[in-house]
C-alpha cells in the first residue's frame, strides 16, 4: 500500500513537472504553468477584462489577425516598451488588432495608456480569469509567481495560431519583427 502511494505521488509530481516550462528572469530559471499553445492549432478561447471593466472575448476579434502581447506588468521598462512598440508598428496593420495582456488591474492599464498616449492597442487584464493557465504563461514560482511571462501569440482570422514566442528571458523584449511578419505573410 505504501509503495503504491509513493508511486502515485511520484507519478503526479512527474506529470506536473513535465507540464511546466522553464524561462529565465534576469538569467535565473523560473517556471510557467505549461508551454504556449502550438502553432497550427485553434487558439484557446478566453475572456479578459478591458479598461472599462467589461469582458472581452477572443470571439470578438474573429475575422482579424490578433497579436497577443503577453507580459508581467506595464509598470516595468521592458513591458512598457513592448506596448509602445506594438502600438507604433502593429497597431496600424490592416485587419489586425493587438491585445496587450497582463495581470495589471484595468485601472492601471487605463492610467498607463492615458499617460503614455497609447491608442492603437487594446489593453486587457487577466486579473479575474484563467488566461495565464490556459495559455501556459502564468509564472508558478519566484517573486513573480502569479504574473504572466513574456510571450507573443499571433492568431489568423480563422482562429488558428500561426506564430508563437515564449521569450526565453522575461527581461528581454520579444521578436517584434517575426510577430509582425507572421501577419503580413
Amino acid at each position: 500500500m505504501v509503495s503504491r502511494l509513493i508511486f502515485s505521488a511520484l507519478f503526479l509530481f512527474s506529470v506536473f513537472s513535465f507540464a511546466q516550462n522553464t524561462v529565465l528572469m534576469g538569467g535565473k530559471p523560473v517556471h510557467t504553468y505549461s508551454k504556449l499553445p502550438a502553432v497550427n492549432k485553434a487558439a484557446p478561447k478566453f475572456t479578459l477584462t478591458d479598461i472599462t471593466m467589461k469582458d472581452q472575448t477572443l470571439d470578438l476579434y474573429k475575422g482579424k489577425y490578433v497579436i497577443l502581447n503577453i507580459f508581467p506588468s506595464v509598470d516595468t521598462g521592458v513591458c512598457s516598451a513592448s506596448v509602445h512598440h506594438f502600438n507604433e508598428d502593429a497597431g496600424n496593420i490592416p485587419n489586425t488588432v493587438v491585445l496587450c495582456i497582463s495581470k495589471d488591474l484595468p485601472f492601471a492599464q487605463k492610467r498607463f495608456c492615458g499617460t503614455e498616449g497609447i491608442k492603437n492597442v487594446v489593453m486587457l487584464s487577466d486579473f479575474r480569469s484563467d488566461f495565464g493557465k490556459t495559455y501556459g504563461v502564468e509564472i508558478t514560482d519566484s517573486v513573480m509567481k502569479g504574473l504572466l511571462s513574456r510571450a507573443v501569440v499571433v492568431i489568423d482570422p480563422s482562429g488558428k495560431i500561426i506564430y508563437e514566442e515564449q521569450v526565453d528571458d522575461i527581461s528581454h523584449e520579444p521578436n517584434y519583427e517575426a510577430a509582425i511578419a507572421a501577419v503580413k505573410k
